[in-house]
């Protein structure tokens, strides 16, 4: 929930929709328009905190502002 916690704090102003999703065996997959920004099973370990954050803001907010600054 962190992840998704980072993202809507910083870029609430730029997303328009974020769905969690559960799944088995403890799946762990960021994907932003249909391309995958993090993979737990692709890295085989979870998200360190703050990492997701950091993934989205240098691939899709480079150029913007966080939210409130």
């Amino acid at each position: 929930m962190s992840a998704a916690k980072d993202l809507l704090q910083n870029y609430q102003h730029i997303i328009e929709d974020l769905t969690l999703v559960t799944g088995a065996s403890g799946i762990f997959d960021v994907e932003v328009d249909g391309e995958m920004l993090y993979s737990k099973d692709d890295c085989c370990r979870h998200a360190e905190s703050g990492e997701v954050l950091k993934l989205f803001a240098d691939q899709y907010a480079s150029e913007v502002l966080r939210y409130g600054t």
